[in-house]
């Protein structure tokens, strides 16, 4: 049974810091797991991709990504930024009720 490791990354951006998203963690099996339970602790948003983690994982903690993920990456910011905003509007209608 060839079974992979769970893989995890995570990305950080700050404009006013940073002219890319940065990889500000990175890891396989329990470290992957420690990786989503404090993204889940923390509410920040999980998005299931193999393929780009697979491509993070190559990167150097602290490092920006590289060009050739700049669209990708991109989409999933503007996916999460998305959600954000769905998640607020929904608690600011529930406010006012």
């Amino acid at each position: 049974m060839n079974q992979k490791r769970k893989q995890a990354a995570a990305l950080s951006y700050k404009k006013e810091q940073e002219s890319a998203p940065i990889v500000s963690a990175k890891g396989k099996g329990v470290v992957a797991d420690n990786i989503i339970k404090k993204a889940k602790e923390n509410n920040v948003p999980i998005i299931e991709d193999a393929s780009l983690v697979e491509l993070l994982s190559e990167i150097n903690i602290n490092e920006t990504i590289p060009p050739t993920l700049y669209e990708v990456v991109a989409e999933v910011f503007a996916f999460i930024y998305q959600i954000d905003d769905k998640v607020k509007r929904k608690k600011t209608l529930n406010d006012d009720f």
